[in-house]
């Protein structure tokens, strides 16, 4: 208990400006699409709040918004006009007691289109945020390329036993095009452990070598230990390291197949936990994204800015999954709707947001776990 006082004393000075910096600009970006579209769509927006729980201080705009920040800085909300929570439920009750001129005002009174374009608002806010920020960080300090050439092999490993040898170059791994040293590890981490293609230039011979990635638990970049799959190859010392320049159009570009990698790297990943081939110690929660700005912190205002543009695109894709109580669970809701012709009854809808609410819960159980046994807490 000590040690955790002395860590939480030695991390408040720079990690929690750190940490406030980075949520808030994810939470702050994410709500604000939802509000921009909901208000050119013409809904009332009662309130919109960074962070949950008591309000901190806020002020109220001259269209009888109230902008406030609260006390729990993990999260926000924006509640529309006939919102029955912070979770957009609606209050049919409420809803039966308005007047022809407050239901237009009302998102659920509002054509589906702008009830699934309101909903999706805040996920799409949350990637251009992405695309700017890479967009400029791309632009303003270029990409460094580490040639992807085997250095170590390391003996027993899955590389020595499937024939990988020092000085070989890989070019692809399954038919993916290698240019940089950094892209084998993040393809191999959500391989699940299945049996990959490697295609290395060994001299002036062309070799397609057969690799099937094992388990092993090993430091990420920021030294926290986590389960991962592994060939067992490291770089060359003497692999050349260049930085490639991008103009500003094609610095955007890069942004977008960036952003796009992420998703896709996070929805194999989440694929393989689900299917029982990696494993879920990965998921960080509040607790382990607070060690995590503190320790991109001390590398600088840019370093940070990378992870707002990396959180950001995790979170707006987490609220895309089709659960309850988030964004993609809304959106699912107006999809059956399209289908049905009709909403979903109130009784389907009450146990969808349950189910969605146990659900919710046990992932911030779950990160919580993982964060309180990286932090070494029990």
């Amino acid at each position: 208990m000590f040690d955790a006082i002395r860590n939480l004393v030695a991390w408040t000075p720079l990690g929690l400006p750190a940490f406030l910096f980075v949520i808030t600009v994810v939470v702050f970006f994410h709500e604000l699409g939802h509000f921009l579209v909901a208000r050119a769509c013409g809904v009332k927006v009662d309130v919109f709040s960074v962070g949950f729980g008591k309000e901190i201080f806020g002020w109220n705009d001259k269209r009888g918004t109230r902008w406030k920040i609260s006390w729990i800085p993990v999260g926000g909300y924006v509640k529309f006009s006939g919102d029955a929570n912070a979770a957009s439920a609606p209050d049919h009750a409420a809803a039966a007691r308005m007047s022809p001129a407050e239901r237009e005002q009302t998102l659920a009174f509002k054509p589906l289109w702008q009830r699934a374009a309101v909903a999706a608002a805040g996920p799409a806010a949350n990637f251009i945020l992405a695309i700017v920020l890479f967009t400029g960080l791309i632009f303003a300090t270029g990409h460094t390329v580490l040639a992807p050439i085997v250095g170590d092999v390391v003996k027993g490993s899955a590389a020595e036993a499937a024939g990988i040898k020092t000085g070989d170059r890989v070019t692809a791994i399954d038919g993916t095009r290698i240019t940089d040293f950094e892209q084998m590890p993040q393809i191999i981490a959500v391989s699940g452990g299945r049996t990959l293609a490697v295609d290395v230039k060994r001299g002036s011979e062309s070799l397609t070598i057969r690799v099937m990635p094992r388990e092993a638990r090993i430091r990420d970049v920021l030294g926290d230990m986590g389960t991962t799959y592994v060939i067992g190859v490291r770089p060359s010392p003497k692999a050349p390291i260049t930085t490639e320049y991008y103009s500003l159009p094609s610095a955007f570009v890069a942004a977008n197949v960036q952003t796009w990698t992420i998703m896709r790297t996070t929805v194999q990943g989440i694929a393989q936990m689900v299917r029982g081939y990696a494993s879920a110690d990965q998921f960080r929660g509040p607790l382990g994204i607070a060690k995590m700005t503190r320790q991109v912190a001390v590398f600088g205002f840019m370093a940070l800015l990378q992870l707002v543009a990396v959180l950001s695109v995790s979170i707006g894709l987490a609220n895309l999954f089709p659960i309850p109580l988030l964004d993609g669970g809304h959106l699912l809701y107006y999809a059956c709707e399209a289908v049905l012709g009709r909403p979903l009854g109130e009784r389907a809808q009450d146990v969808g947001f349950r189910l969605g609410l146990v659900l919710v819960l046990g992932l911030v159980l779950l990160t919580t776990w993982n964060d309180l046994a990286r932090l070494n807490l029990f």
